[in-house]
């Protein structure tokens, strides 16, 4: 993208702030996992990692690390499309049971372990898998008992990663923050 993707601006608002906000209309509360120095502006709180350079797993890890919540939805911050509605449904899908460990929204591309929810007691295999250099995500959610939660439009899932991937502001799809998932 060239530039910190989480800044970017939509709506009135950087791309994080779109996302926390909406993670708190369907979670009730955020943490937003990341070097606290950059993003000071934010009203939501920003906790470091606490293993650092473990990439998205150690976000995962950290946000388990602090959390007093049983389950906790984990959002990355480049996906302009997604909606309360959609992690509303993702959160109460994970509510509903508590035989899995993680509900992961499943695509026709696969699973999304970036818009996921992870019971807490997820942390100590994720303890396991940093100290074994066991990054990927793909490859730690392998270790836990998931419930693949199907996703028929992909959507409010796509990230973006190029400037041409970036919305067009004028598209309604970026502005419902409560539209269908």
């Amino acid at each position: 993208m060239g530039r910190d993707k989480a800044l970017l601006p939509i709506d009135g608002a950087t791309l994080i702030e779109r996302i926390a906000s909406r993670v708190q209309l369907a979670a009730g509360q955020v943490s937003i996992i990341a070097p606290p120095d950059r993003y000071p502006h934010l009203r939501y709180p920003v906790i470091a990692d606490v293993v650092e350079n473990c990439g998205p797993l150690g976000g995962v890890f950290t946000a388990l690390t602090v959390t007093e919540s049983p389950w906790n939805l984990v959002v990355a911050c480049d996906m302009p499309a997604l909606t309360v509605r959609f992690l509303e449904d993702l959160f109460g899908a994970a509510e509903s049971g508590d035989f899995w460990d993680a509900v992961v929204p499943e695509t026709g591309a696969g699973l999304d372990p970036l818009c996921a929810v992870y019971h807490r007691r997820c942390l100590e295999k994720a303890a396991f898998a940093i100290n074994r250099k066991i990054l990927k995500m793909h490859d730690f959610v392998s270790t836990l008992v998931i419930r693949r939660w199907p996703v028929l439009n992909a959507a409010p899932l796509e990230n973006i990663n190029t400037p041409d991937q970036w919305p067009d502001p004028s598209d309604d799809q970026w502005n419902d923050p409560r539209s269908a998932r």
